[in-house]
């Protein structure tokens, strides 16, 4: 797998609606997944997870995460907004695939979406299992 669950074409229209060139965008996708599959569980604890797939987790966060986002990892606006870009645009085609396009576009106007795949350290000690285990992992 690559180092980010976002596929191709949602990068790639990311890129082109933000401004961002096509080349350094699944980079910066790939430096913040690697931040959030740090913080997997922390998500799983206080996020509603609105999809699974095999390969991601996808949760409605506060208008404003992404912001807090870029300026951990040291983002521009510019360089945020398009990782941002990218994640919504995933959660699109998602959405039609799901046949839940106006349940997601209506919760995009008052929350922002994260995706995190499961392929990283974090996700990958705990399975994706959801359950809540008293021991630390």
């Amino acid at each position: 797998m690559r180092d980010h669950p976002i596929p191709d074409e949602a990068v790639l229209l990311a890129a082109a609606r933000a401004g961002v060139p096509h080349n350094r965008l699944p980079e910066l996708v790939g430096l913040v997944q690697a931040d959030l599959g740090l913080r997997v569980d922390d998500y799983r604890s206080r996020y509603e997870c609105v999809h699974e797939t095999s390969d991601a987790f996808v949760f409605f966060v506060e208008w404003g995460h992404w912001a807090t986002i870029g300026e951990r990892l040291g983002f521009d606006a510019t360089d945020s907004h398009a990782v941002k870009r990218a994640h919504v645009e995933h959660l699109r085609r998602l959405a039609r695939e799901a046949d839940r396009v106006q349940e997601f576009a209506t919760a995009l106007e008052v929350r922002e979406c994260v995706v995190i795949g499961k392929d990283t350290p974090q996700a990958a000690t705990d399975g994706g299992d959801t359950s809540t285990d008293p021991e630390p992992r």
